[in-house]
């Protein structure tokens, strides 16, 4: 306990001591985490933009009419494709849409199209909704048409949900690989500030070692620095984040960009905060630690 407070002391004398770097290290953090809580929320409702996109995708089964086959498509034929769909561990939901029902949207959509037809051109068909996304393809591939399964054909926008999935793909990809560069960006310079204060008190670190100190009661003061450094920057991104979610983000919500459905949105701004206090914390101290391993070589 009283090498502990030991260690508290001097840690809060280098900082009062050591005004300057002290501001710049607590700067330093917390504009990096100010940009990584940026990144990390505009990043995660992307990801849900995203998923959110791959779940509009979906299969469409045409079955044969006596215009477009040899052969009108049977009802046993259609419940023989449905029950094999339903049945598949793609498929998270099959229904079956009547041409009568197809027509009737197509009244709603296009009015005044429909109303020079002079009969029901629409056959019947089955909409395939896969449980994910870039499962489409596969879901696809169970109504290959072959003769005599009632089938004429399957469509699921191949060249769009191509470009859709790559998208995604590359969304998912980019946020992973910003963030990781983001976080080593924020550590080196940490690490490179808190340097300074290091470097400053060189002299003071080899009579400690000269003296018998231990690597991590030399190490322990700096250490404390740099997670008290750390928290505060990354409190006081937080600080700015909330400022931000109060003022501007409601006007992007309701009205702007980022109103793209009730099922997209970014991670809850409590665990954002909670992961920018604890990385804070985690870089400051890491800062520190390996920072000063070259100055207890004496």
């Amino acid at each position: 306990m009283e090498r502990f407070k030991l260690i508290v002391s001097e840690s809060l004398r280098s900082l009062g001591a050591n005004v300057s770097t002290t501001l710049a290290a607590t700067v330093t953090v917390l504009i990096g985490m100010f940009l990584l809580g940026l990144f990390i929320a505009f990043g995660s409702w992307v990801v849900s933009w995203s998923n959110h996109v791959k779940k509009e995708l979906v299969v469409h089964v045409y079955f044969c009419t006596s215009d477009t086959c040899a052969q009108e498509a049977t009802t046993t034929q259609m419940n023989r494709i449905a029950r094999a769909a339903s049945a598949s561990a793609l498929v998270k939901r099959v229904d079956f849409v009547s041409k009568q029902d197809a027509l009737a949207q197509m009244k709603l959509k296009h009015p005044e199209e429909v109303k020079q037809l002079p009969t029901n051109p629409f056959p019947n068909s089955l909409t395939v909704l896969p449980k994910r996304g870039d499962d489409v393809e596969k879901v696809a591939g169970l109504f290959q048409s072959t003769p005599g399964n009632g089938v004429e054909k399957i469509d699921y926008g191949k060249k769009t949900t191509h470009k859709v999935l790559r998208l995604a793909h590359v969304i998912e990809a980019f946020f992973i690989i910003a963030v990781f560069l983001l976080l080593a960006a924020s550590t080196l310079l940490i690490a490179n500030t808190i340097r300074l204060s290091i470097f400053s008190r060189r002299r003071e670190i080899e009579v400690m070692k000269l003296v018998g100190a231990t690597n991590w009661f030399v190490r322990g003061p700096f250490m404390l620095e740099g997670v008290l450094c750390g928290v505060a920057g990354a409190v006081g991104a937080v600080i700015l984040l909330v400022l931000g979610k109060t003022i501007a983000l409601p006007s992007l919500l309701h009205t702007g960009p980022l109103n793209a459905g009730s099922d997209v949105r970014a991670l809850s701004f409590p665990l954002n905060a909670l992961i920018l206090i604890g990385t804070g914390l985690l870089l400051g101290a890491a800062g520190s630690g390996f920072t000063i391993r070259r100055f207890l070589q004496v």
